[in-house]
């Protein structure tokens, strides 16, 4: 394992720290934090299409299940290793503290590249892991969802397998499926729609004018399209995208759905008509005010970070933003709506699936859509209070230049899981 894979995950722990700080936290209860309870490494032999035999490596971590089933979504990616999803799951566990529901974090995935196989070959994959982790996994165990390189086929094929392995149907067993059996509406866009509302409050609360708002995207897969859409609707300009190919910039602002609609023609954003060609990591550093990192991980480092000209980041990836970073963004007043608060959407309307399904009864969109919105403004309203209440301001300056709202939103879930852990004698 590489120096960079074995520090991912105590880089992942370094906001945890900072947080218990502020709540006086034991030494004993941050190692019981700092340490997931079970981890799964599995070997997958899989028939590929030209006959031979492959063996991928799959992962399962459930970080903590004090304030109910862990939950967390699958990774198929050719960077997938046990730190990774070690560090996703612990994000998960404050994730699901965050916006209040009852979950704890887990998080699984594959070292493949899913766009190098073929539908048949994905299956073949995706029952294999399903098999292998079946026992391990449950509507009130852990619940899986998509993650990235994954989608709602998957989850059908990983329902199915486990189904035909527990001998009944079992839909709660994983979110994000198919309508047909047992998805639930607006699940599609929710992680977009649900940093969408997060970013409605944070203008609101920081006095950021969106009309008119120049937005940049890093990432244009479907994480990110919904919010450009509505930050688009709501008379935003979306100047530059990316995805890993390449991508567009553009100061006058680009269609939103013309810019999904080329790159689902041409599998990219890059050589939008109009557009001047960028790269991948560009949309960091253009010119805008307001920045939404949407791909993956450790995107925003302190090599860049001084570069950033936005006022406000809405982090929908995970972890894209290092701590140094966050040091360097932090003393230039930037405004950030941390990944923990930012991207719940998708496991907020994942819960509502999983209510969903073990009532039997199904929601509408408008349903759905409010539900939602009520849980993301409550969220951000209780984090943005819970820095208010303690100070919370950062150790790089001691200076209050600005409400730390990761830490914030650190103390708000690590708190709702210490007390459960409390509750249940684990600690």
């Amino acid at each position: 394992m590489s120096e960079q894979e074995s520090s991912l995950y105590e880089e992942a722990l370094k906001p945890l720290k900072k947080a218990a700080a502020v709540l006086n936290l034991e030494p004993d209860i941050i190692e019981a934090l700092s340490s997931p309870e079970r981890i799964l490494i599995v070997s997958i032999p899989i028939k590929m299409d030209d006959g031979k035999i492959r063996v991928f490596t799959g992962y399962r971590v459930q970080h903590n299940t004090a304030r109910g089933p862990a939950k967390g979504g699958i990774r198929y990616h050719p960077g997938v290793c046990l730190d990774e999803v070690k560090s996703l799951a612990f994000w998960m566990s404050v994730k699901n503290g965050v916006v209040g529901v009852p979950y704890g974090g887990g998080k699984g995935g594959i070292t493949c590249d899913p766009k190098e196989m073929s539908q048949g070959e994905l299956e073949r994959l995706t029952r294999g892991y399903a098999a292998a982790i079946a026992k391990f996994v449950g509507p009130d165990q852990d619940v899986p969802a998509p993650d990235v390189g994954t989608n709602a086929q998957i989850m059908g094929w990983f329902a199915d397998e486990y189904y035909k392995i527990a001998g009944k149907y079992v839909p709660g067993v994983i979110t994000a499926k198919p309508l047909g059996i047992g998805g639930s509406r607006g699940r599609g866009t929710a992680t977009g729609r649900g940093a969408f509302f997060a970013t409605l409050e944070a203008a609101k609360t920081f006095k950021i004018p969106l009309k008119g708002t120049r937005v940049s995207i890093q990432g244009y897969g479907n994480v990110a399209r919904p919010i450009a859409k509505y930050l688009y609707e709501l008379g935003c300009k979306i100047v530059a995208v990316s995805d890993s190919v390449g991508g567009a910039y553009n100061p006058e602002g680009m269609h939103p759905i013309k810019l999904a609609d080329f790159k689902t023609k041409t599998r990219s954003v890059k050589g939008f008509p109009g557009s001047k060609e960028i790269n991948t990591i560009d949309p960091i550093t253009v010119d805008c005010d307001v920045l939404i990192p949407a791909a993956l991980e450790n995107q925003i480092t302190e090599k860049n970070a001084n570069d950033v000209k936005a006022k406000l980041i809405v982090e929908e990836a995970n972890g894209p933003t290092t701590p140094e970073a966050d040091k360097i963004l932090y003393e230039k007043d930037v405004v950030i709506v941390p990944d923990v608060l930012a991207n719940a959407g998708g496991v907020t309307v994942s819960y509502f699936e999983w209510v969903q399904n073990r009532m039997g009864y199904y929601w509408s969109d408008e349903e759905v859509d409010e539900k939602l919105k009520q849980v993301m403004t409550k969220a951000f309203k209780d984090v943005y209070q819970t820095a208010k209440q303690h100070q919370i301001e950062t150790s790089f300056t001691m200076q209050p230049l600005q409400m730390d709202m990761r830490t914030a939103a650190y103390v708000t879930a690590v708190k709702k899981i210490v007390d459960a852990m409390q509750a249940l004698g684990r600690v």
